[in-house]
């Protein structure tokens, strides 16, 4: 039976004000954004990861340029920047921080194999994907060195996808990757064109282009002057970065630990660091000496029982030798002030009115040994030591690797992921994983409420799983 002309009206015009309350935030989301500040994790291949530092090859990896390690054997790459159009679902983005393998040590010192991929860049338009990168490879047989900006590494499985009218975080989980050919020769040949690569999980933010400045109301005024401090004692503003252990953090998040850490008073993640703000204290640039607390906290905790609180952290640098020192509360006992690592400081000279300290190797203490539980032994290297102290208020500080928004939960695709192993991968298992595109969309829920759900496609898949056991936090 059809409606009466009364109800048909009605609903006609519902229809209509439903939709034209929605149009300015299609409007708005039509028009191009701008990708800034987000992560990708990948583990590009995690037998590969597992070969290079077992038995046979007996090597290693190491991170540069501020990439981080996710649960054990993703690695986390930084800093999104790029563009994302939401009418046609075409994205660009790329990403800071590489990774490098070393393995097969030769006689001289060198290294058979020897693989570094940084700078991934994820582009999506038409329906398909790719993953690009930065590749310095050297051939198994000739040992010639090559080196390629932006190769298209792997394709990446979208299908069931939709990544049309999304908003801000815009978030891909699982997304199957698999081996070009031209990612299989800058791979030095270890694996051939269609070998399935790990999954690649990203989440961005993005943003509507800025409107032109308005016009300052004084075109004539000129910039106020800097100030600088004192030649001796005050500074303007400080922080410091360290990370407390790698493998230490994959512990936490790993399938052993199962846990995370969380901040507050002000510490920020940079991913493979945390950031403590906000210094305050006295630097002496003729003698290269700081005394100097900061803000912020981190509180690691797991199901193993962990809870370990490290805040009130404060660096003193004399004589070209630093220590860096936290109070620190575990399993209820506080202890304040307790030297956490020792590192060297040769040249903490400021320059352009900013003395900075990059990466300097750090020592565990005797009493950090005990502040972790006897975990490590004193003497265990730990993460480096980074240290910026500004000394002209127009100084600014080195900026913070950009992780973007934290991803929700069941979108973050750092959850429980297996850690790395120290033996070679022989035995493969097959798993199940999703893949999902998590936008924001304004007024979903009011259009679906007039004129039918606006739903995104999952789709479940199985993939090979090369990953294995995980590894102590002692490694």
């Amino acid at each position: 039976m059809l409606p009466s002309r009364p109800a048909r009206a009605l609903a006609v015009a519902l229809l209509a004000a439903v939709l034209g309350a929605l149009l300015p935030a299609t409007a708005a989301q039509a028009a191009g954004r701008t990708v800034q500040g987000g992560r990708l994790d990948w583990g590009i291949k995690s037998s590969f990861q597992s070969y290079v530092t077992g038995p046979i090859a007996n090597g290693s990896w190491s991170l540069t340029g501020g990439a981080a390690t996710v649960g054990g054997n993703r690695f986390r790459f930084h800093s999104a920047t790029g563009s994302y159009d939401p009418a046609t679902g075409a994205f660009g983005s790329g990403f800071a921080g590489g990774v490098r393998f070393l393995g097969h040590r030769k006689p001289d010192g060198g290294h058979e194999l020897d693989l570094t991929i940084s700078r991934p860049t994820v582009r999506i338009a038409g329906g398909g994907g790719t993953l690009y990168a930065d590749v310095v490879s050297k051939d198994r047989g000739s040992g010639r060195v090559s080196s390629a900006a932006q190769v298209p590494m792997a394709t990446l499985g979208l299908s069931g996808i939709d990544m049309k009218g999304g908003a801000t975080p815009i978030a891909l989980r699982d997304v199957p990757a698999t081996l070009t050919a031209q990612g299989a020769k800058a791979f030095a040949g270890y694996y051939t064109a269609g070998t399935p690569l790990d999954p690649v999980s990203l989440t961005v933010d993005t943003s509507a282009p800025a409107g032109k400045p308005a016009a300052s109301k004084s075109p004539g005024k000129k910039p106020e002057p800097r100030r600088t401090a004192t030649a001796a004692g005050r500074f303007e503003d400080a922080a410091v970065d360290w990370g407390v252990r790698r493998t230490f953090r994959e512990y936490v998040t790993g399938p052993i630990g199962k846990g995370e850490w969380t901040f507050a008073e002000g510490a920020q993640d940079g991913g493979a660091l945390f950031r403590f703000p906000r210094g305050r204290g006295t630097y002496d640039p003729k003698k290269q000496s700081l005394d100097a607390g900061f803000a912020g906290s981190v509180r690691f905790t797991g199901a193993d029982g962990l809870d370990l609180r490290l805040s009130a952290v404060a660096v003193r640098v004399k004589a070209g030798r630093g220590t860096l020192s936290a109070d620190v509360l575990s399993g209820g006992d506080r202890r304040e002030a307790v030297p956490l690592v020792t590192f060297t400081a040769k040249d903490f000279t400021p320059k352009n009115g900013l003395a900075v300290l990059t990466e300097a190797p750090a020592t565990l203490t005797t009493d950090g040994a005990e502040a972790f539980g006897s975990l490590y032994r004193a003497g265990t290297a730990m993460d480096p030591v980074s240290l910026a102290v500004a000394v002209d208020a127009g100084a600014e500080l080195p900026a913070l690797p950009d992780l973007g928004s934290a991803p929700d939960p069941s979108s973050d695709p750092s959850a429980e992921q297996p850690a790395q192993s120290t033996e070679q991968a022989a035995l493969a298992a097959a798993s199940d994983s999703s893949t999902a595109l998590y936008p924001a969309i304004g007024g979903a829920g009011l259009l679906a409420a007039a004129a039918g759900a606006l739903h995104l496609v999952r789709r479940r898949r199985t993939r090979q799983n090369d990953n294995q056991p995980p590894s102590h936090p002692r490694s």
